[in-house]
């Protein structure tokens, strides 16, 4: 499944909910929310992080429980955003990355633009049926239950193929 993404891939993109949780919130009587994330995924991303790519979180959510997590993290995170896909395209070009190096991961109709905007969009298995026929790359795994670290490693693994090929080979 590596060999669908991007061949120099610049940066990462996730969605929060779906992507790093299974789409579900927990409400207190207080109105305060709470999520479920899987920590493997954190193990991901920390793996990740050793590489030169660079990473975001980009949420329409405006909970600060997105902005906790990723703090955590370790990663970027913009929350509240409305319009995805312009957002995305003024946040690369500011950095001169190139969408078709980037990886776009999501789970519902508010990421298809995005998807479809970068070099590989990529979808968690259990996205709704839209989503997953505008993908790429579908995961293996559901959000929330290691679906980014499984796009982690996969990532990791077309980093290191790469640099394990001979100098003539690489792009």
């Amino acid at each position: 499944m590596e060999e669908l993404l991007p061949s120099d891939i610049q940066a990462i993109i996730f969605d929060f909910d779906g992507v790093f949780t299974d789409n579900r919130v927990i409400t207190d009587e207080d109105g305060k929310e709470f999520v479920i994330c899987d920590r493997s995924d954190g193990l991901g991303i920390s793996a990740l992080k050793k590489y030169d790519l660079c990473l975001l979180v980009l949420s329409k959510e405006k909970n600060p429980v997105v902005l906790k997590r990723c703090e955590k993290m370790g990663i970027s995170c913009v929350n509240g955003i409305d319009d995805k896909k312009s957002f995305l395209a003024n946040w690369l070009k500011e950095r001169s990355f190139d969408p078709s190096n980037a990886i776009y991961v999501g789970n519902d109709i508010n990421d298809i633009d995005c998807m479809q905007f970068v070099g590989c969009g990529v979808a968690v298995a259990d996205a709704f049926k839209n989503v997953k026929q505008a993908a790429k790359l579908v995961l293996k795994k559901p959000g929330g239950c290691g679906a980014v670290r499984e796009l982690c490693d996969l990532v990791i693994t077309k980093i290191c193929t790469e640099e394990s090929l001979p100098t003539k080979n690489k792009k």
